[in-house]
């Protein structure tokens, strides 16, 4: 599933840029640099999700931009200047596929390594590394 997620990101005083989502009550994150909150907000939005779904409860719907835009709240971040972005959820369909790719033989002790050293399988690697790329 990939459904992309109206986030509002605000500069703080401190330097720190915050993230929320109009559409989904609950779910912030933040990044000391704007490319960290953007990161970040992808990993908060997957795991709110996740943590609704875990609950048996709904995750909220996406609105479009225009949509979001109409809200209070959303109307008076963006007049101090805040900035909007989508966000994709990319929740997982809840079962695996086994798939078959090629890939060079160092490349793959490289991610063998890597993954050891965080405590991950290869498989989740590449999934935690995808799930970055897609994300920005």
């Amino acid at each position: 599933m990939s459904t992309h997620y109206v986030a509002v990101v605000e500069k703080d005083a401190d330097s720190a840029f915050g993230v929320w989502f109009p559409d989904v009550d609950g779910c912030f994150s933040a990044g000391d640099t704007l490319d960290e909150a953007v990161v970040n907000a992808g990993t908060a939005l997957r795991q709110h999700a996740e943590a609704l779904q875990s609950a048996g409860k709904d995750v909220p719907n996406a609105r479009d931009v225009e949509a979001v835009l109409h809200d209070k709240d959303v109307k008076a971040a963006v007049k101090t200047g805040a900035l909007l972005f989508a966000v994709p959820l990319l929740a997982d369909a809840g079962r695996t596929v086994r798939i078959n790719i090629s890939l060079d033989k160092a490349l793959v002790d490289q991610i063998d390594e890597a993954a050891e050293a965080r405590g991950l399988t290869r498989s989740a690697f590449i999934a935690q590394a995808a799930r970055e790329k897609i994300m920005g």
